[in-house]
């Protein structure tokens, strides 16, 4: 692959709902190209962009791949993103190293969350759009419906660049609406100049009219123009539409079809017109004296500076470091330092990848992709030339809300599992590894269910480890309501010296559950001896770790030990600290023992029809809704608190209800005691523990 100026260089970032068609579409730019020499099909498993295993078994996109186009003088790097909302962390890191995006929306579903959820982060990161709608070919598609559509969601930025031509049912063409001409396509995807039939002449009309519209608010001498029924000329459209389009106020409409490789010369087309090198952009970075945020332009006559956007640890393939060159020219033997970590860093070769495919290249120069080789880089490192003073921000990642309790199906796998588990968490950040030593188990977290399930299928194909996944233990707290006094005494005779204690205790509740217990002693005469007290409160430190009630952690205990007994030969710590212990466990169960349950503060932004449907299935897990906030966008945010226990399978079920448009997160906020119900349940399932 030859070496491209900055200005030759587009980064693209395919998004778009699940299933809408993004990766058949780049196979089909792929196959245009000249790239392959047959589309490969999704369903079949053997396309460009989709080469893990579990894409393939699952028949989608479950990570970003780098797919560079050459096309006529210019170098597009794609960036195919999963469309599922699990993944979101790999679109994170895909628009972080993107100029443009393409939203790819399916000519028969129409719009869907997923173009809504993808138009939103190109408004978050500032980019420019272009919307292509694709799947054309199918009879049930309707470019009216998808247009009407596109303009209730999205206002007047929305600009129709094309319209079909059917006959017979069938995708034959289409009308260039900014140069008013007919293209009918010849053998396959490529496309002649006919005249414009007259059945679209209305469609024509209303399309035009609105192109017209967006052009004159381009600018005040546009608008009046506009108004005063004037007419724009072609060069005129043309210039406005490309210094708009770029700045991200116009969003032109593209169609084709994917399946059929037909309009995507267009889009390249497109992409290479209105789309924006790196030489318009900018990277912000951060002084790393001062903390202040500056703009870097992409320059390849400067210093080598790169940051990477995304790691792939595939056990196959070897792990690649995608980076994205912002200033200087890269090249194999350039000395580099992680600034991020503050050491200098060794790399293997340089490459650009095209899926799985590695290409070898001497260079890579400001604003271009590509990848680098046994690193110890890690997701957003900058890396430059010694003496460095700035870096790059690292790809934003969303905080994982759903977890599960995990353990390797053979024990002798533990080893292979965590090592597995790391890399994989080193190649998805969204994947979080937690160990919880208080229930006796490892957790772990990502942004949904099928993420999860896709963990395991990975640890399975790339590193032959089965895991099991299960519903997580919670972490319940036990505390008593009243105050309850016992005698501890605990003997043991077995010839020689034997074993005496015998603690009087009072037990009562604190005041305070962020504390475990407090130690006091009122003893007089010597009953116990001074040297015996620390074994007394180690016996209670001890007990209040594993209660009696249903063996979770006791709280907002306070103990004091007012009377006893000893033997001058046979009373030692040890006799003491078990006395203590099953004081402990008699006055705790004396005392009107209650289970607490750990409560989170739950936020739920949803659209606003959905509002009423997320509160009644927060009253059905037992949550309290504290308020409702309009959120822009026609959204509503619900405050409730709500038992940590009942926001298990919360990822799904709010998906399910409000078709994926629903985002939450939640955070401890308090233990509160537990339903009784509750209590009952917790307390049987620890006698059959112990049985």
């Amino acid at each position: 692959m030859k070496i491209y100026e900055t200005e030759n260089i587009r980064n693209v970032v395919l998004l778009g709902h699940a299933g809408c068609g993004k990766t058949t579409m780049l196979e089909a730019m792929a196959y245009v190209t000249g790239i392959i020499s047959r589309q490969g099909r999704v369903e079949d498993g053997n396309t460009i962009s989709d080469f893990d295993k579990e894409e393939q078994k699952r028949g989608c996109s479950l990570q970003t791949a780098i797919v560079p186009i050459e096309f006529e003088d210019v170098k597009v790097n794609f960036l195919d993103t999963p469309g599922a909302f699990d993944f979101v962390g790999e679109v994170e890191e895909a628009v972080s190293a993107a100029a443009a995006a393409v939203i790819v929306v399916n000519g028969k579903a129409g719009v869907q969350v997923g173009t809504e959820k993808a138009w939103d982060l190109c408004e978050k990161y500032n980019i420019p759009r272009i919307i292509f709608v694709t799947g054309m070919d199918d009879d049930k598609a309707s470019f009216k419906n998808i247009n009407v559509q596109l303009n209730e969601k999205f206002g007047r930025k929305i600009a129709p660049f094309h319209i079909p031509m059917r006959e017979n049912e069938k995708f034959v063409g289409f009308v260039n609406v900014v140069k008013m001409k007919g293209r009918r396509f010849t053998n396959g995807y490529e496309y002649e100049e006919c005249d414009i039939p007259d059945y679209l002449q209305d469609h024509l009309n209303h399309s035009r009219e609105a192109l017209m519209e967006a052009v004159a608010e381009t600018s005040e001498e546009f608008m009046e123009r506009y108004f005063s029924g004037d007419d724009f000329t072609y060069e005129e459209v043309s210039q406005a539409l490309r210094d708009n389009v770029m700045t991200g106020d116009i969003v032109p409409v593209l169609i084709g079809s994917g399946l059929d490789a037909q309009g995507m010369k267009m889009l390249l087309l497109a992409i290479k017109k209105y789309f924006p090198s790196p030489l318009n952009k900018v990277q912000q970075a951060k002084v790393i004296a001062t903390g202040e945020m500056i703009p870097v332009t992409y320059d390849a006559n400067k210093h080598v500076s790169l940051k990477v956007f995304k790691t792939l640890a595939d056990p196959f393939i070897g792990k690649y470091s995608f980076i994205k060159v912002i200033t200087g020219v890269l090249k194999s033997d350039t000395a580099l330092y992680d600034v991020t970590e503050g050491t200098d860093e060794r790399f293997g070769k340089i490459y650009v990848l095209r899926g799985k495919e590695a290409i070898e290249v001497n260079e890579l120069r400001a604003g271009d992709i590509g990848a680098l080789t046994k690193t110890d880089l890690k997701t957003g490192d900058t890396v430059a030339e010694k003496g460095a003073t700035t870096v790059y921000p690292a790809p934003k990642m969303p905080v994982p809300y759903t977890y599960k309790a995990y353990k390797a199906a053979n024990k002798d796998d533990e080893d292979k599992m965590a090592s597995g588990l790391a890399r994989i968490c080193e190649e998805d950040p969204t994947v979080k590894l937690v160990n919880d030593p208080e229930n006796r188990q490892t957790l772990i977290y990502g942004i949904g269910d099928q993420q999860l399930d896709v963990v395991a299928g990975k640890l399975m194909n790339r590193y032959k480890v089965a895991i099991e996944l299960s519903k997580p233990r919670v972490a319940f707290r036990e505390t008593i309501r009243k105050k309850a006094t016992v005698t501890g005494t605990y003997k043991k005779q077995s010839g020689g010296h034997g074993q005496f204690g015998v603690v009087v205790m009072d037990f009562e509740p604190l005041g305070n559950l962020d504390e475990s217990y407090e130690f006091h002693e009122t003893v007089v005469g010597g009953a116990v001896p001074k040297n015996f007290f620390p074994a007394v409160e180690k016996g209670i430190a001890e007990s209040v770790l594993r209660g009696p009630l249903a063996g979770y952690p006791v709280v907002g205990v306070k103990a004091t030990l007012t009377d006893g007994k000893y033997h001058p030969v046979d009373s030692s710590e040890m006799s003491f600290k078990t006395a203590a212990s099953l004081a402990f466990k008699d006055g705790v169960m004396k005392a009107d023992p209650i289970l607490l349950e750990p409560i989170s503060s739950l936020s739920v932004t949803v659209p606003n029809k959905f509002a009423g449907d997320v509160m009644g299935d927060l009253n059905r897990r037992r949550g309290r809704v504290l308020g409702m906030d309009p959120v822009p966008g026609g959204k509503t945010q619900v405050l409730a608190d709500i038992p940590t226990s009942e926001l298990y399978g919360y990822s799904t079920d709010l998906r399910s209800m409000t078709g994926g448009s629903g985002d939450f997160a939640y955070e401890f906020s308090r233990y509160e005691q537990a339903p009784y119900e509750i209590q009952q349940r917790e307390q049987e399932a620890a006698a059959k523990s112990n049985q």
